[in-house]
């Protein structure tokens, strides 16, 4: 079929612009309809990805379903999907439909609600798509909008703050990125990404300030996107945003931050810093491998600290997205293989996870764990829902979250021990963190007067859940569904960098030499 990509990346925008137009008031009857119409809008979006999928050939590390034609202002309009995007779409599409059925409960604009989610499917989408700098660009950065508006308008007390942090930590990380894609325009004389990731940008040492630079322009350009994705993912110690979002931000607003939004970061490195800037990931490769070792321990340990459940499972989500970036910058196909797992996994477990928090948060209006205590007395469909995720998200073998994380270590440990073992440690203190949490909060005796009527989960948040819980045991017992789409075009990229880092180092040598 002809333009999918396009069906898939902009039904949701039309669905939102047909509410913004059509629907008006804002009665019981109209609320409905309006979740309705969203709710029908990314069910439809997925089933058509679905045909992406099947129509996908893994062994084609090329781009696929390609669209071209010329766009506003003789601007170029490019989309397509390799291996390594396919699945961070299939991702999104799947989890918009249960992220809207979770704010059914929701009252207060929600119109303006269901227009600002599917906006943020079209640009999520979008990013993933994008196979032209500029429109990479206006996605990437669009997406900013509608989260801001989630937290500001939908989130907690400290909303406000909560959402201009967001905002202007992304949006400052990515003014560098603006600025370098400006020179690779300049330097590639285009702003197609096929071509630049064929282009061999200038590793020759430049003298910036009176300092020399090694790697060149390749590292300047390197530095200017880390500054951006570094950001989004996050890493430490730029990460700061991201608990006060998590906690600020609506369930919704949670689910889509932790299962979407931070791959984007992850997304970012492979599609550009390593196939693009081979020298300058190879320079710097191990700054960023310490960087996510840093941030596996200290954000596993500050994690331990929390009394707020949001903020557990958001350090955690930093924590875990050490273990990504790890993967990515050890830059071996078990590394990046394992990353991209992490990704799609934890897209999942995190998911559930704030949904989780956002089942009891309904019935309670707390998310302190000190409120809680012997759920599994009242909720135990509830507390099996909590542990199985538990569990994922510790890395339990036969669930998603053990094949990346072991994955990833196993890339690790053929470019440091060092680092392996010390990462290696956060798998201990994530169980450790998440257990905790999980006895608190759902073991014990029911002593708090106020947990006596405590409902257990609805039909509606069962179904929610079912999906996740399958593909969280799925891709656990049979990974390839994951690694036979994504071995191949990883294959690729892994082939090319080695090959661009032997050519520099055998260049470095001869410069010695003489």
């Amino acid at each position: 079929m002809d333009n999918l990509l396009s069906i898939v990346t902009f039904t949701p925008l039309i669905a939102a612009m047909i509410l913004a137009l059509f629907l008006r008031g804002d009665d019981e009857a109209a609320q409905r309809n309006a979740k309705w119409l969203a709710l029908g809008a990314t069910t439809f979006t997925f089933l058509v990805s679905i045909f992406i999928l099947t129509g996908f050939d893994p062994e084609d590390t090329g781009f696929q379903f390609v669209e071209e034609r010329e766009w506003l202002l003789g601007l170029q309009y490019k989309m397509g999907v390799d291996g390594i995007s396919v699945l961070f779409v299939m991702l999104t599409t799947f989890l918009m439909p249960l992220v809207v059925a979770a704010c059914w409960d929701v009252t207060h604009r929600v119109k303006d609600y269901m227009i600002a989610l599917l906006v943020l499917e079209t640009l999520m989408i979008g990013v993933f798509c994008a196979l032209d700098l500029i429109l990479f660009y206006l996605f990437f950065e669009a997406g900013l909008i509608p989260m801001f508006l989630i937290i500001g308008i939908w989130g907690g007390k400290d909303r406000i703050y909560a959402s201009f942090k967001f905002f202007l930590y992304t949006l400052l990380g990515s003014v560098l990125m603006l600025i370098a894609m400006i020179a690779m325009y300049v330097d590639a004389g285009t702003t197609d990404i096929p071509t630049l990731l064929a282009h061999n940008f200038s590793s020759t040492p430049l003298d910036v300030l009176g300092v020399t630079v090694p790697g060149g322009m390749q590292t300047l350009l390197w530095l200017a996107f880390f500054a951006s994705f570094a950001v989004k993912m996050p890493m430490w110690p730029v990460h700061t945003w991201l608990p006060d979002a998590h906690v600020q931000a609506p369930t919704a607003g949670s689910v889509v931050l932790a299962a979407i939004l931070l791959k984007m970061g992850g997304y970012g490195f492979l599609r550009f810093s390593l196939p693009m800037f081979p020298v300058g990931s190879e320079l710097l490769g191990p700054l960023v491998l310490w960087l996510s070792v840093i941030a596996i321990v200290y954000t596993s340990l500050v994690a331990m600290m929390q009394e707020d459940m949001k903020k557990l499972i958001a350090y955690s989500s930093v924590a875990h997205m050490g273990f990504v970036t790890m993967g990515i910058f050890a830059a071996n196909q078990q590394g990046i293989d394992g990353a991209i797992f992490q990704m799609i996994s934890h897209g999942f477990v995190s998911g559930a996870l704030f949904l989780c928090v956002g089942v009891i948060y309904d019935r309670m209006h707390t998310r302190e764990i000190d409120a809680y205590g012997g759920l599994v007395n009242r909720m135990p469909a509830y507390a099996a829902v909590f542990m199985l995720f538990t569990m994922a998200n510790v890395g339990l073998p036969g669930t998603s979250g053990f094949v990346g994380e072991f994955l990833t270590l196993i890339g690790v440990f053929q470019v440091s021990t060092v680092i392996g073992v010390i990462a290696t440690t956060g798998v201990i203190l994530s169980a450790c963190y998440a257990l905790w949490l999980y006895r608190r909060v759902v073991f014990g005796d029911l002593i708090k007067e106020s947990l006596r009527s405590i409902t257990d989960m609805t039909g509606r948040e069962r179904a929610i859940f079912a999906p996740l819980v399958f593909f969280t045991i799925l891709l656990g017992v049979y990974p390839s569904l994951i690694t036979d789409i994504i071995g191949p075009s990883v294959a690729d990229l892994v082939g090319g960098y080695e090959q661009a880092a032997a050519q520099f180092e055998a260049s470095r040598a001869v410069a010695a030499a003489e």
